[in-house]
Protein backbone atom coordinates (compact mmCIF):
# COMPACT_ATOMS: atom_id res chain seq x y z
CA UNK A 1 0.00 0.00 0.00
CA UNK A 2 1.84 3.35 -1.20
CA UNK A 3 1.61 6.45 1.42
CA UNK A 4 -1.71 8.25 1.05
CA UNK A 5 -2.84 10.10 -1.42
CA UNK A 6 -4.18 14.16 -1.72
CA UNK A 7 -7.58 14.93 -1.95
CA UNK A 8 -8.43 17.46 -4.15
CA UNK A 9 -12.04 18.84 -4.55
CA UNK A 10 -13.40 18.95 -7.63
CA UNK A 11 -14.25 22.34 -9.73
CA UNK A 12 -18.16 22.85 -9.40
CA UNK A 13 -19.80 24.18 -12.78
CA UNK A 14 -23.41 25.24 -13.18
CA UNK A 15 -25.69 22.74 -14.49
CA UNK A 16 -27.64 24.02 -17.69
CA UNK A 17 -31.05 23.27 -17.31
CA UNK A 18 -33.19 20.86 -19.56
CA UNK A 19 -36.22 21.05 -21.74
CA UNK A 20 -38.72 19.99 -19.64
CA UNK A 21 -41.06 16.61 -21.59
CA UNK A 22 -44.19 16.72 -22.61
CA UNK A 23 -46.69 17.04 -20.06
CA UNK A 24 -44.74 17.53 -16.48
CA UNK A 25 -41.39 19.11 -15.23
CA UNK A 26 -37.77 18.26 -15.44
CA UNK A 27 -36.02 16.50 -12.87
CA UNK A 28 -34.05 19.56 -12.60
CA UNK A 29 -36.42 22.00 -11.56
CA UNK A 30 -37.78 19.91 -8.80
CA UNK A 31 -33.78 20.27 -7.48
CA UNK A 32 -34.67 23.30 -6.04
CA UNK A 33 -37.83 21.86 -4.10
CA UNK A 34 -35.96 19.29 -2.96
CA UNK A 35 -33.21 20.93 -1.61
CA UNK A 36 -35.52 23.82 0.66
CA UNK A 37 -37.22 20.41 2.09
CA UNK A 38 -33.89 19.06 3.54
CA UNK A 39 -33.06 22.56 4.90
CA UNK A 40 -36.74 23.27 6.56
CA UNK A 41 -36.31 19.69 7.94
CA UNK A 42 -32.64 20.51 9.54
CA UNK A 43 -33.57 23.86 10.80
CA UNK A 44 -36.94 22.66 12.35
CA UNK A 45 -35.99 19.56 14.29
CA UNK A 46 -36.79 15.99 14.27
CA UNK A 47 -39.61 16.53 16.44
CA UNK A 48 -41.48 17.94 12.94
CA UNK A 49 -41.38 14.93 10.51
CA UNK A 50 -41.98 15.33 7.25
CA UNK A 51 -42.88 18.66 5.66
CA UNK A 52 -43.87 20.13 2.08
CA UNK A 53 -41.24 22.63 0.85
CA UNK A 54 -42.11 26.03 1.80
CA UNK A 55 -43.49 28.24 -0.94
CA UNK A 56 -40.31 30.61 -0.96
CA UNK A 57 -38.09 27.43 -1.89
CA UNK A 58 -34.67 27.76 -2.56
CA UNK A 59 -32.15 25.89 -5.05
CA UNK A 60 -30.22 23.17 -4.05
CA UNK A 61 -26.88 23.87 -3.28
CA UNK A 62 -23.14 22.43 -1.70
CA UNK A 63 -22.59 18.97 -2.07
CA UNK A 64 -25.80 18.04 -4.45
CA UNK A 65 -25.17 20.46 -6.99
CA UNK A 66 -21.44 20.08 -7.37
CA UNK A 67 -21.06 18.21 -10.92
CA UNK A 68 -18.19 16.79 -12.96
CA UNK A 69 -18.26 16.55 -16.70
CA UNK A 70 -18.62 13.52 -18.92
CA UNK A 71 -16.74 15.10 -21.91
CA UNK A 72 -12.96 16.04 -21.67
CA UNK A 73 -9.34 14.66 -22.42
CA UNK A 74 -9.58 12.91 -19.59
CA UNK A 75 -12.23 10.57 -18.32
CA UNK A 76 -13.50 11.84 -15.29
CA UNK A 77 -12.62 10.21 -11.60
CA UNK A 78 -9.16 10.18 -12.27
CA UNK A 79 -8.35 14.07 -10.90
CA UNK A 80 -11.46 14.72 -9.29
CA UNK A 81 -11.62 15.08 -5.20
CA UNK A 82 -11.86 11.58 -3.07
CA UNK A 83 -15.78 11.14 -2.96
CA UNK A 84 -17.93 9.56 0.06
CA UNK A 85 -18.97 6.17 -1.98
CA UNK A 86 -17.80 4.58 -4.35
CA UNK A 87 -18.56 1.29 -5.98
CA UNK A 88 -15.96 -0.68 -8.30
CA UNK A 89 -17.39 -3.39 -10.22
CA UNK A 90 -15.54 -5.76 -12.61
CA UNK A 91 -17.43 -7.59 -15.57
CA UNK A 92 -16.85 -10.50 -17.81
CA UNK A 93 -18.28 -10.19 -21.46
CA UNK A 94 -21.04 -13.13 -22.09
CA UNK A 95 -20.17 -16.35 -24.06
CA UNK A 96 -20.44 -15.19 -28.06
CA UNK A 97 -20.01 -11.62 -26.87
CA UNK A 98 -17.41 -10.07 -29.01
CA UNK A 99 -16.16 -6.55 -30.28
CA UNK A 100 -19.54 -5.56 -32.01
CA UNK A 101 -21.34 -6.23 -28.36
CA UNK A 102 -18.70 -4.29 -26.59
CA UNK A 103 -19.11 -1.85 -28.77
CA UNK A 104 -22.16 -1.52 -28.21
CA UNK A 105 -22.06 -1.75 -24.59
CA UNK A 106 -19.68 1.13 -24.25
CA UNK A 107 -22.07 3.36 -26.37
CA UNK A 108 -25.20 2.41 -24.05
CA UNK A 109 -22.67 2.87 -20.43
CA UNK A 110 -21.45 6.31 -21.98
CA UNK A 111 -24.53 7.74 -23.10
CA UNK A 112 -26.01 6.69 -19.37
CA UNK A 113 -23.16 8.12 -17.44
CA UNK A 114 -23.20 11.57 -19.50
CA UNK A 115 -27.19 11.41 -18.35
CA UNK A 116 -26.28 10.79 -14.86
CA UNK A 117 -23.20 12.97 -14.15
CA UNK A 118 -25.44 15.90 -15.33
CA UNK A 119 -28.15 14.61 -12.64
CA UNK A 120 -30.64 14.01 -15.01
CA UNK A 121 -32.84 10.29 -15.70
CA UNK A 122 -31.64 7.71 -17.30
CA UNK A 123 -33.44 7.41 -21.29
CA UNK A 124 -35.96 4.83 -19.90
CA UNK A 125 -36.97 2.27 -16.67
CA UNK A 126 -35.36 4.61 -14.82
CA UNK A 127 -35.60 3.49 -11.18
CA UNK A 128 -36.02 7.06 -9.27
CA UNK A 129 -34.06 6.30 -7.12
CA UNK A 130 -31.34 9.70 -7.18
CA UNK A 131 -34.69 11.67 -8.15
CA UNK A 132 -34.64 14.31 -5.18
CA UNK A 133 -31.15 14.65 -5.62
CA UNK A 134 -28.66 17.03 -7.84
CA UNK A 135 -25.43 15.16 -9.48
CA UNK A 136 -23.16 15.43 -6.12
CA UNK A 137 -20.26 15.34 -7.85
CA UNK A 138 -20.76 11.63 -9.69
CA UNK A 139 -17.94 9.91 -11.83
CA UNK A 140 -18.39 7.19 -13.80
CA UNK A 141 -15.11 5.78 -15.40
CA UNK A 142 -14.76 3.01 -18.03
CA UNK A 143 -11.67 0.91 -18.24
CA UNK A 144 -10.54 -2.70 -19.98
CA UNK A 145 -8.98 -5.29 -18.52
CA UNK A 146 -6.08 -7.92 -20.13
CA UNK A 147 -8.44 -10.58 -21.23
CA UNK A 148 -10.55 -8.07 -22.90
CA UNK A 149 -8.57 -8.27 -25.48
CA UNK A 150 -8.42 -11.37 -26.62
CA UNK A 151 -12.46 -11.53 -26.02
CA UNK A 152 -12.46 -9.51 -29.03
CA UNK A 153 -10.24 -9.85 -31.24
CA UNK A 154 -7.90 -6.99 -30.36
CA UNK A 155 -5.20 -8.33 -29.08
CA UNK A 156 -2.83 -6.42 -31.84
CA UNK A 157 -4.28 -3.66 -29.73
CA UNK A 158 -3.58 -4.14 -26.12
CA UNK A 159 -0.91 -2.11 -24.61
CA UNK A 160 2.40 -3.46 -23.59
CA UNK A 161 1.76 -1.64 -20.05
CA UNK A 162 -0.90 -4.23 -19.58
CA UNK A 163 0.69 -6.65 -19.28
CA UNK A 164 -0.47 -8.87 -15.78
CA UNK A 165 1.21 -7.69 -12.32
CA UNK A 166 4.05 -9.69 -11.22
CA UNK A 167 3.67 -11.57 -7.46
CA UNK A 168 4.28 -9.95 -4.76
CA UNK A 169 4.81 -11.25 -1.08
CA UNK A 170 1.76 -9.77 0.79
CA UNK A 171 -0.48 -11.04 -2.36
CA UNK A 172 -3.34 -13.40 -0.58
CA UNK A 173 -5.74 -12.93 -3.34
CA UNK A 174 -8.78 -14.31 -4.53
CA UNK A 175 -9.10 -14.58 -8.36
CA UNK A 176 -12.46 -14.35 -8.12
CA UNK A 177 -12.52 -10.92 -7.05
CA UNK A 178 -9.32 -9.98 -9.21
CA UNK A 179 -9.26 -9.04 -13.02
CA UNK A 180 -11.96 -8.98 -15.80
CA UNK A 181 -12.78 -8.12 -19.45
CA UNK A 182 -14.23 -4.36 -18.36
CA UNK A 183 -13.88 -2.41 -14.92
CA UNK A 184 -16.05 0.32 -13.81
CA UNK A 185 -15.50 2.89 -11.14
CA UNK A 186 -18.52 4.71 -9.54
CA UNK A 187 -18.26 7.51 -7.51
CA UNK A 188 -20.33 10.45 -5.81
CA UNK A 189 -21.06 12.28 -2.33
CA UNK A 190 -24.38 11.06 -1.95
CA UNK A 191 -24.88 7.19 -1.68
CA UNK A 192 -28.15 7.00 -3.17
CA UNK A 193 -26.48 8.92 -6.41
CA UNK A 194 -23.60 6.50 -6.56
CA UNK A 195 -26.36 3.28 -6.43
CA UNK A 196 -28.39 4.73 -8.82
CA UNK A 197 -25.59 4.49 -11.41
CA UNK A 198 -24.20 1.33 -10.31
CA UNK A 199 -27.64 -0.25 -10.62
CA UNK A 200 -27.68 1.37 -13.91
CA UNK A 201 -24.59 0.65 -15.29
CA UNK A 202 -25.45 -3.05 -14.34
CA UNK A 203 -28.69 -3.23 -15.95
CA UNK A 204 -27.05 -1.29 -19.32
CA UNK A 205 -25.10 -4.51 -19.32
CA UNK A 206 -28.06 -6.98 -20.33
CA UNK A 207 -26.95 -9.86 -21.83
CA UNK A 208 -23.71 -8.49 -22.96
CA UNK A 209 -21.65 -8.88 -19.80
CA UNK A 210 -22.19 -10.26 -16.40
CA UNK A 211 -20.42 -8.86 -13.46
CA UNK A 212 -17.35 -10.82 -12.31
CA UNK A 213 -16.91 -8.85 -9.10
CA UNK A 214 -18.57 -5.27 -6.63
CA UNK A 215 -16.68 -3.86 -4.15
CA UNK A 216 -18.42 -1.09 -2.24
CA UNK A 217 -16.02 2.01 -0.27
CA UNK A 218 -16.47 5.43 1.42
CA UNK A 219 -14.99 8.27 2.17
CA UNK A 220 -15.27 10.87 4.75
CA UNK A 221 -18.29 13.23 3.20
CA UNK A 222 -16.99 17.03 2.01
CA UNK A 223 -18.03 19.71 4.63
CA UNK A 224 -17.58 17.10 7.76
CA UNK A 225 -14.33 18.80 9.13
CA UNK A 226 -14.43 22.62 9.91
CA UNK A 227 -12.32 23.23 6.86
CA UNK A 228 -10.67 21.00 3.66
CA UNK A 229 -7.77 18.76 5.20
CA UNK A 230 -6.29 15.33 4.28
CA UNK A 231 -8.85 12.60 4.70
CA UNK A 232 -7.91 9.70 6.92
CA UNK A 233 -8.23 5.86 6.67
CA UNK A 234 -9.57 3.04 8.68
CA UNK A 235 -5.98 3.08 10.43
CA UNK A 236 -6.45 6.58 11.85
CA UNK A 237 -4.12 7.90 9.76
CA UNK A 238 -3.94 11.28 7.22
CA UNK A 239 -4.20 9.20 3.94
CA UNK A 240 -2.77 11.31 1.25
CA UNK A 241 -0.20 13.54 2.03
CA UNK A 242 2.62 12.94 -1.30
CA UNK A 243 0.05 12.65 -3.85
CA UNK A 244 0.87 14.68 -6.88
CA UNK A 245 -1.09 17.51 -8.03
CA UNK A 246 -2.60 18.78 -11.51
CA UNK A 247 -0.34 21.84 -10.67
CA UNK A 248 3.11 19.86 -10.64
CA UNK A 249 5.20 20.59 -13.78
CA UNK A 250 5.58 16.92 -14.61
CA UNK A 251 1.85 15.57 -13.53
CA UNK A 252 0.73 14.38 -16.97
CA UNK A 253 3.81 12.73 -17.55
CA UNK A 254 3.62 10.66 -14.50
CA UNK A 255 -0.07 10.06 -14.56
CA UNK A 256 -1.07 9.76 -18.40
CA UNK A 257 -0.07 8.61 -21.27
CA UNK A 258 0.70 10.95 -23.39
CA UNK A 259 -1.12 12.09 -26.83
CA UNK A 260 1.88 10.55 -29.21
CA UNK A 261 2.00 7.52 -26.63
CA UNK A 262 1.28 3.61 -27.80
CA UNK A 263 -1.09 2.42 -28.39
CA UNK A 264 -2.93 4.93 -30.23
CA UNK A 265 -6.16 4.40 -28.51
CA UNK A 266 -4.85 5.23 -24.91
CA UNK A 267 -3.73 8.73 -25.75
CA UNK A 268 -4.55 10.63 -22.33
CA UNK A 269 -5.61 7.83 -21.04
CA UNK A 270 -4.10 6.16 -17.82
CA UNK A 271 -3.99 2.88 -15.65
CA UNK A 272 -5.35 1.94 -12.67
CA UNK A 273 -4.22 -0.79 -10.72
CA UNK A 274 -7.01 -1.88 -8.12
CA UNK A 275 -6.59 -3.58 -4.99
CA UNK A 276 -8.41 -4.50 -1.66
CA UNK A 277 -6.60 -4.12 0.95
CA UNK A 278 -7.57 -5.89 4.44
CA UNK A 279 -6.53 -3.61 7.44
CA UNK A 280 -5.58 -6.04 10.29
CA UNK A 281 -7.15 -3.70 12.65
CA UNK A 282 -7.50 -6.08 15.70
CA UNK A 283 -3.36 -5.93 15.56
CA UNK A 284 -2.87 -2.76 14.35
CA UNK A 285 -5.03 -1.58 17.41
CA UNK A 286 -3.00 -2.83 19.85
CA UNK A 287 0.09 -0.81 19.39
CA UNK A 288 0.82 1.90 21.31
CA UNK A 289 0.48 5.50 19.42
CA UNK A 290 3.74 6.21 19.30
CA UNK A 291 4.07 2.42 17.37
CA UNK A 292 2.06 3.41 15.04
CA UNK A 293 3.52 6.08 14.10
CA UNK A 294 7.16 4.45 13.90
CA UNK A 295 5.32 2.41 11.24
CA UNK A 296 3.75 5.09 9.20
CA UNK A 297 6.77 7.59 9.53
CA UNK A 298 4.55 10.10 10.57
CA UNK A 299 2.47 12.01 13.40
CA UNK A 300 -1.16 10.53 13.72
CA UNK A 301 -2.70 13.94 14.55
CA UNK A 302 -1.56 15.96 11.73
CA UNK A 303 0.79 14.29 9.16
CA UNK A 304 3.58 15.52 9.86
CA UNK A 305 6.78 13.59 9.39
CA UNK A 306 8.82 12.44 12.70
CA UNK A 307 11.28 14.14 11.82
CA UNK A 308 9.63 17.87 12.26
CA UNK A 309 7.19 20.36 10.61
CA UNK A 310 3.85 20.21 9.57
CA UNK A 311 1.87 17.61 6.82
CA UNK A 312 3.71 18.97 4.05
CA UNK A 313 7.46 19.60 5.42
CA UNK A 314 9.97 17.95 3.72
CA UNK A 315 10.94 14.75 5.21
CA UNK A 316 14.62 14.70 6.77
CA UNK A 317 15.39 11.04 6.29
CA UNK A 318 19.22 11.73 7.75
CA UNK A 319 17.85 13.13 11.64
CA UNK A 320 18.67 10.63 14.24
CA UNK A 321 18.15 10.13 17.72
CA UNK A 322 20.33 10.39 20.28
CA UNK A 323 20.77 6.80 20.71
CA UNK A 324 21.80 7.48 17.27
CA UNK A 325 18.82 5.67 15.31
CA UNK A 326 16.84 7.46 12.18
CA UNK A 327 13.88 9.69 13.65
CA UNK A 328 11.82 8.23 10.40
CA UNK A 329 12.71 4.60 11.15
CA UNK A 330 14.26 2.41 8.43
CA UNK A 331 11.10 0.66 7.58
CA UNK A 332 8.83 3.05 8.15
CA UNK A 333 6.24 3.16 5.15
CA UNK A 334 6.64 6.69 4.59
CA UNK A 335 10.18 6.69 3.88
CA UNK A 336 10.08 3.19 1.50
CA UNK A 337 7.14 4.94 -0.64
CA UNK A 338 9.25 8.77 -1.56
CA UNK A 339 9.65 8.86 -4.78
CA UNK A 340 13.02 9.97 -4.44
CA UNK A 341 13.66 6.26 -2.78
CA UNK A 342 12.14 4.50 -6.49
CA UNK A 343 13.57 6.16 -8.86
CA UNK A 344 11.09 8.71 -9.37
CA UNK A 345 8.39 6.44 -9.18
CA UNK A 346 5.03 8.41 -8.50
CA UNK A 347 1.24 7.32 -8.62
CA UNK A 348 -1.87 8.69 -7.91
CA UNK A 349 -3.91 7.58 -5.04
CA UNK A 350 -7.70 7.83 -4.97
CA UNK A 351 -9.05 5.28 -2.46
CA UNK A 352 -11.97 3.86 -1.06
CA UNK A 353 -12.00 2.86 2.92
CA UNK A 354 -14.75 -0.43 3.19
CA UNK A 355 -15.88 -2.78 5.56
CA UNK A 356 -18.43 -5.90 4.54
CA UNK A 357 -19.60 -6.98 8.65
CA UNK A 358 -17.92 -8.79 10.97
CA UNK A 359 -15.83 -12.04 10.61
CA UNK A 360 -16.98 -15.37 12.52
CA UNK A 361 -14.20 -14.89 15.08
CA UNK A 362 -15.08 -10.99 15.73
CA UNK A 363 -12.57 -9.80 13.00
CA UNK A 364 -13.87 -6.65 11.37
CA UNK A 365 -13.65 -7.63 6.72
CA UNK A 366 -12.61 -3.67 6.28
CA UNK A 367 -10.03 -1.84 4.65
CA UNK A 368 -9.15 -0.32 1.79
CA UNK A 369 -9.88 -0.03 -2.14
CA UNK A 370 -6.96 0.79 -2.97
CA UNK A 371 -7.33 2.71 -6.89
CA UNK A 372 -3.95 4.44 -8.23
CA UNK A 373 -3.31 5.79 -11.50
CA UNK A 374 0.08 6.18 -13.61
CA UNK A 375 1.21 6.37 -17.32
CA UNK A 376 3.06 3.11 -16.88
CA UNK A 377 2.24 0.95 -13.91
CA UNK A 378 5.90 -0.42 -14.62
CA UNK A 379 6.87 2.63 -13.79
CA UNK A 380 4.45 3.86 -11.09
CA UNK A 381 2.93 0.96 -9.08
CA UNK A 382 5.42 -2.17 -9.74
CA UNK A 383 8.50 -0.54 -8.40
CA UNK A 384 7.07 0.79 -5.39
CA UNK A 385 5.17 -1.92 -4.43
CA UNK A 386 8.26 -4.40 -4.73
CA UNK A 387 10.90 -1.72 -2.55
CA UNK A 388 7.67 -2.53 0.21
CA UNK A 389 8.41 -6.20 -0.36
CA UNK A 390 11.57 -5.96 0.79
CA UNK A 391 10.32 -4.75 4.67
CA UNK A 392 7.47 -2.15 4.96
CA UNK A 393 6.91 -2.00 8.80
CA UNK A 394 3.11 -1.36 7.54
CA UNK A 395 2.79 -5.22 6.13
CA UNK A 396 2.25 -7.53 8.69
CA UNK A 397 -0.73 -5.21 9.11
CA UNK A 398 -2.53 -5.37 6.13
CA UNK A 399 -3.38 -8.30 3.29
CA UNK A 400 -3.64 -7.70 -0.39
CA UNK A 401 -6.57 -10.03 -1.50
CA UNK A 402 -7.71 -8.87 -4.38
CA UNK A 403 -6.44 -7.14 -7.96
CA UNK A 404 -6.97 -5.79 -10.83
CA UNK A 405 -4.92 -3.92 -13.57
CA UNK A 406 -6.57 -1.88 -16.81
CA UNK A 407 -6.64 0.25 -18.90
CA UNK A 408 -8.38 3.55 -18.92
CA UNK A 409 -8.72 5.57 -22.38
CA UNK A 410 -8.84 9.09 -22.68
CA UNK A 411 -12.15 11.14 -22.05
CA UNK A 412 -14.70 10.80 -24.70
CA UNK A 413 -15.08 14.08 -27.14
CA UNK A 414 -18.31 15.07 -28.14
CA UNK A 415 -20.25 12.90 -30.35
CA UNK A 416 -18.01 9.53 -28.94
CA UNK A 417 -18.71 6.98 -26.24
CA UNK A 418 -15.58 5.64 -24.19
CA UNK A 419 -13.33 3.53 -26.11
CA UNK A 420 -14.78 4.46 -29.33
CA UNK A 421 -11.07 4.72 -30.93
CA UNK A 422 -10.23 1.20 -30.07
CA UNK A 423 -13.27 -0.22 -31.04
CA UNK A 424 -13.61 1.28 -34.02
CA UNK A 425 -10.52 2.02 -35.11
Amino acid sequence: MAEPSQSLRPQVTEESPSAPPAGGVTRRALLGTAGATGLALGAAGAGVGYAAAPAQATPLSSVGSDQAMFHGKHQPGITEGLQARGHLVAFDLAAGAGRKEAAALLRRWSTTAERLMAGEAMTQDDTDVARDAGPSSLTITFGFGNSFFARTGLEKQRPSALDPLPDFSSDHLDRSRSDGDLWVQIGADDALVAFHALRAIQKDAGSAAKVRWQMNGFNRTPGATAHPMTARNLMGQLDGTRNPKPTESDFDQRIFVPSSGEPTWMANGSYAVVRRIRMLLDDWEKLSLAAQEDVIGRRKSNGAPLSGGTETTAMDLEKTRSDGDYVVPINAHARITRPDQNGGAAILRRPFSYHDGIDADGTPDAGLLFVCWQADPLRGFVPVQRKLDRGDALSQYIRHEASGLFAVPGGAADGEYVGQRLLEG
